[in-house]
């Protein structure tokens, strides 16, 4: 669905695991929506696969024009708990919000996240999984997409590891 002119973007709460069936119902009743998703690394039986998940789980966003649409119905959609209000008014998300989202958005549709953003160079980690399970290091930096520099400390010394960036943990 296309935005109209005078619509504003709103967040929506969801109902738990609810968000693409709450999209798909709004769409139905001609609100655009955007649900931000990106590809999440999941750990399960010593393998590691990558999976679809929303950015911000239970929400999603409605373009709404307050002027011409119903927007009361959204409360009442499948799959929605409630539009995100400040008491009985709808609160819009702040300007260019949802545009950057969309800026740091791949070719396929999935949010980008910096890898290792989470810590920064200095910072203990622990390695979760592969030859230097258990091993605590420090953090040295992000050398490409997916993959981490750490430091640990092996026979005496302090040893530059690269990582996949899944497999480390704040220590």
């Amino acid at each position: 669905m296309t935005r109209g002119d005078g619509a504003r973007w709103y967040a929506v709460h969801t109902r738990p695991h609810a968000e693409m069936k709450a999209a798909r119902h709004l769409e139905r009743q001609g609100f655009a929506t955007y649900l931000p998703r990106y590809l999440k690394r999941r750990r399960h039986a010593r393998k590691i696969d990558v999976a679809a998940a929303p950015l911000f789980p239970r929400y999603l966003f409605v373009a709404v024009d307050m002027a011409t649409q119903r927007w009361r119905a959204i409360s009442s959609t499948v799959g929605v708990v409630r539009l995100v209000c400040n008491g009985d008014v709808p609160a819009p998300v702040p300007e260019g919000v949802i545009e950057q989202l969309r800026a740091h958005q791949d070719e396929r549709g999935f949010v980008r996240l910096a890898a290792g953003a989470r810590l920064r160079p200095g910072e203990r980690v622990r390695v979760l999984d592969g030859a230097f399970c258990d091993c605590l290091g420090l953090f040295e930096g992000v050398t490409d997409g997916e993959r981490v520099a750490i430091l640990l400390e092996l026979l005496g010394r302090k040893v530059r590891v690269v990582l996949d960036a899944s497999l480390l943990a704040a220590a």
